[in-house]
C-alpha cells in the first residue's frame, strides 16, 4: 500500500491510500452527496448496524437494495469504499474482504473495486486472488500505477524499489524531464477543475517552458521534483501538491539538513531551537540571512513553491514554520554547510550540522487540550472554549461521535448559563461537510444553504438551524492552517455575522477545489496529488483569492511564542472583558 502523509500537523487526519483514492480530501468528495438529501446513505445505514455480524450487514444491503432501492443510495462507491477502509485500517480484515467484495459485484466496471480487493487479500495473505484483482483492476484502469506496483511486488517478490536517498541524486535523461514536466502540466489543467482560476495558461505554460530550459545533463531528481513544486503551487490549491515535505524530507541527506529550527513571523526569521549551535546563536536571534542570502529573498522563492487556496500567504506562512529545516536547503540548492548572518552581528556565523531534526516541526507554544474536540468552562462559568482541531468525523465512521460532543457542548452551557462562548478552530485542516453543517445548525439564526447546486457538490439543500441554538456571544479563533472545509465552516459564520473572528487570515475560504486525484509522473515516478472537483459554498460573497479575513488581526509576537503565550485567545479574553 501506497502511504501518503498528507495535511500532517497534530490534528489532521494520516489516511493510507492507493494510487487513486483515500486521501483526506477525497473522502469529503465520498459523502459531498450524503446530507440533507432525499436518499439516506446506505454506507451509514451498515454503519449504525455496526453490531451485527458482517455477513447480516451484507444481507441488509442486498434487501434494501431490492426491496426500497429509492431510499438509499446505492451508486456511492467511494463512500462505500471508504466503509471498507475503515475495517482494514481497523485490521478487521474478514470484514473488510466481504464489503470490497460486495462493492466489486455492484461496480463489476469500475477499477477501484479490484484494487481494494486485492488489497484486502493481500492483507490476509492470499497473494493468488491479490494479483487476479490487482491485474483487473489495471486492465480496466492501465494509468493505475499502485496495480502495476502491486502485481511487480507479488510477481517478483526480491527485487527492492528504490529508496528516497537513493532517488535524490538519481539523474534521467534531458528527455525523460522535459516530457514529464510536459505531461505535469497538461494532466494538471485536465484533472483539476480550477487550475487557471489564478493563473492565465500563458502565465502557467511559461513557467513549464521556464523549468524545461532549466534541465541539464547533470539535472537529479531532488532539482527536479523542486521544480515541480513550483509548477503545481501555480494551481493556488490546497488540495493540489505533492504531499506536504515528507517525501523531500525522506530523500535528503541528513548532513544537508538545515541546522536550525526557526520561525518566520511576517516577514522576519526568528532562532527558536539551536540544535547543535547553542555556543554560536542564540534562541530570539533574528536571521537575516542564509548563505550569504537575504531572507526576503529566499522566503520568496520557498513560498512559489508552496502550495496554498488562493492568494493566501499565512498558510505557507505556516507550512515554512514546520518546514524550514528541510524547505531551506531545497531553495538554495543543496548546499553542503551553512552559514548565517545574525542581526546586529558583522560577520556570518558557519553553522554545525545536525542529524536530530525535528521536521516536521510543531507549534508547542498554544496548550493543546489532548483530544481533537475539547471543552473548557472558566472557573467564572461564565466563558466556554469549545476546542474543534478536526472535522475529520464521517457517515461511515464516527460522525456520530461528533454530532453527539457538539450536543453535550450546547447542553453544557446553556445549563450553566454561559454567555460567551469561544470557538477554537486553529489547526483544523478539514473534514467532512456533515460535521461543519452540524456545527452551525447550533450557531445560525436563520436557515442557511451549504454547497452551491451549480458545482459538483450537487448541493446540500437548505439547512434549518436547531430551536435551541446558542443565543450567547460567540468569538472564532483562526489561523494560516485552517484548511478545506474549515474554510467553509468560517466563510458561512462570516456571512451570517455569528460571531467575532480573530486571529490570522484562514488558510482557506469557501471554494475548495477537493476531491483528489494520486497521479504519477511516466518516467521519473513522481507521485503528485490533484484536486479534481468543485466545492463551492452558496450564496457567499467573499472573494476566492484570499482567506476568511478576521475582524481582529493578532499575530503571536516571537516573545509569546517562545514564552508559551496564546496571544490570539488572550485577546479573546480581554474583548469579553471589555464587553462586561
Amino acid at each position: 500500500m501506497m502511504n501518503i502523509r498528507y495535511y500532517f500537523f497534530l490534528l489532521f487526519i494520516c489516511v493510507a491510500c492507493n494510487s487513486h483514492k483515500t486521501t483526506e480530501s477525497q473522502i469529503q468528495q465520498a459523502v459531498s452527496t450524503t446530507v440533507n438529501t432525499i436518499k439516506k446513505s446506505i454506507a451509514q445505514t451498515l454503519q449504525e448496524q455496526e453490531h451485527l455480524p458482517i455477513s447480516e450487514r451484507i444481507a441488509l444491503y442486498r434487501k434494501l437494495k431490492k426491496e426500497n432501492p429509492e431510499a438509499y443510495n446505492f451508486e456511492n462507491e467511494d463512500e462505500m469504499t471508504m466503509y471498507g477502509y475503515k475495517h482494514l485500517w481497523n485490521n478487521k480484515l474478514n470484514d473488510a474482504l466481504e464489503i470490497f467484495k460486495l462493492i466489486v459485484d455492484e461496480f463489476p466496471n469500475s477499477s477501484n473495486p479490484y484494487d481494494s480487493l486485492g488489497e484486502a487479500y493481500l492483507a490476509v495473505g492470499d497473494s493468488v486472488l491479490s494479483l487476479k484483482n490487482y491485474e483487473i483492476s489495471l486492465k480496466l484502469n492501465p494509468d493505475n500505477f499502485n496495480a502495476e506496483d502491486q502485481i511487480e511486488r507479488i510477481k517478483h517478490p526480491h527485487i527492492k524499489s528504490i529508496t528516497p536517498k537513493e532517488k535524490f541524486a538519481k539523474v534521467y535523461t534531458k528527455e525523460d524531464y522535459i516530457n514529464d514536466f510536459q505531461q505535469l502540466g497538461e494532466r494538471l489543467l485536465e484533472v483539476n477543475p480550477n487550475a487557471l482560476k489564478f493563473i492565465s495558461e500563458q502565465d502557467f505554460w511559461e513557467t513549464i517552458e521556464t523549468k524545461k530550459s532549466l534541465i541539464t545533463n547533470h539535472t537529479t531528481f531532488a532539482e527536479f521534483a523542486w521544480h515541480c513544486s513550483e509548477i503545481i503551487a501555480n494551481t493556488n490549491c490546497s488540495h493540489t501538491s505533492l504531499g506536504s515535505f515528507y517525501f523531500e524530507k525522506d530523500m535528503l541527506p541528513e548532513y544537508m539538513i538545515f541546522p536550525l529550527q526557526t520561525r518566520l513571523i511576517k516577514d522576519k526569521l526568528y532562532v527558536v531551537d539551536t540544535y547543535t549551535n547553542s555556543k554560536k546563536v542564540a534562541i530570539k536571534d533574528e536571521i537575516t540571512a542564509i548563505n550569504t542570502i537575504p531572507i526576503s529573498q529566499l522566503v520568496a522563492d520557498a513560498f512559489k513553491h508552496l502550495q496554498s487556496q488562493g492568494h493566501v500567504d499565512s498558510s505557507k506562512r505556516q507550512e515554512f514554520n514546520m518546514w524550514s529545516t528541510i524547505i531551506v536547503p531545497y531553495a538554495l540548492n543543496f548546499p553542503e554547510s551553512y552559514s548565517v548572518t545574525i542581526e546586529g552581528k558583522p560577520t556570518p556565523i558557519q553553522l554545525n550540522s545536525t542529524n536530530n531534526i525535528k521536521a516536521p516541526y510543531m507549534n508547542n507554544s498554544i496548550p493543546y487540550c489532548g483530544k481533537d474536540l475539547c471543552l473548557e468552562i472558566k472557573e467564572d462559568k461564565n466563558t466556554a472554549i469549545m476546542t474543534i482541531s478536526s472535522f475529520n468525523y464521517y457517515p461511515w465512521n464516527n460522525l456520530d461521535e461528533f454530532q453527539e460532543f457538539v450536543d453535550e457542548t450546547f447542553s453544557s452551557i446553556k445549563e450553566k448559563q454561559v454567555k460567551n462562548l469561544i470557538i477554537d478552530v486553529r489547526f483544523n485542516g478539514g473534514g467532512s461537510a456533515e460535521s461543519s453543517i452540524y456545527l452551525l445548525k447550533h450557531l445560525a439564526k436563520q436557515q442557511f444553504a451549504y454547497f452551491s447546486k451549480t458545482d459538483n457538490s450537487k448541493g446540500h439543500g437548505m439547512q434549518q438551524p436547531f430551536e435551541d441554538k446558542f443565543n450567547g456571544n460567540v468569538f472564532f479563533l483562526i489561523d494560516g492552517q485552517g484548511k478545506s472545509t474549515t474554510g467553509h465552516f468560517m466563510a458561512l459564520a462570516k456571512e451570517m455575522n455569528l460571531g467575532t473572528i480573530i486571529g490570522e487570515e484562514l488558510g482557506s475560504n469557501q471554494l475548495c477545489t477537493a476531491g483528489q486525484t494520486v497521479l504519477r509522473l511516466t518516467n521519473t515516478k513522481l507521485v503528485y496529488y490533484v484536486a479534481n472537483t468543485t466545492s463551492k459554498l452558496a450564496d457567499t460573497n467573499l472573494p476566492d483569492e484570499k482567506g476568511i479575513l478576521p475582524d481582529y488581526e493578532i499575530i503571536q509576537s516571537i516573545d509569546d511564542y517562545l514564552n508559551k503565550v496564546d496571544t490570539v485567545k488572550d485577546y479573546a479574553f480581554e474583548l469579553i472583558s471589555q464587553q462586561n
